[in-house]
């Protein structure tokens, strides 16, 4: 699933989660979630950790990435939203 920057749809983290179902479909066990570095897409279990290691001087640009970074980690009901949606502007 994608989350984006409402107003700027540039600004991009993907996330996934993944889990194991009964044969009724039921989730069983918790889901396992997590982020994509916006650079290497390796896997982070943060979504600050998703900005490490990447800088731009741009100040405007690096103040949209953190306010994005900040939104998605305030989010409510974050693993289920990662679980059940495609994407999300924040």
């Amino acid at each position: 699933m994608i989350f984006y920057l409402k107003g700027s749809v540039g600004y991009q983290i993907s996330a996934v989660g993944t889990w194991c179902e009964n044969s009724r479909g039921e989730m069983v066990g918790s889901a396992d979630t997590y982020f994509r570095h916006i650079m290497t897409g390796q896997r982070c279990e943060s979504v600050w950790v998703c900005l490490s290691g990447w800088s731009k001087s741009d100040e405007k640009t690096t103040e949209q990435w953190e306010t994005l970074c900040q939104r998605i980690e305030e989010y409510g009901n974050l693993e289920e939203t990662i679980c059940t949606e495609e994407s999300i502007g924040v």
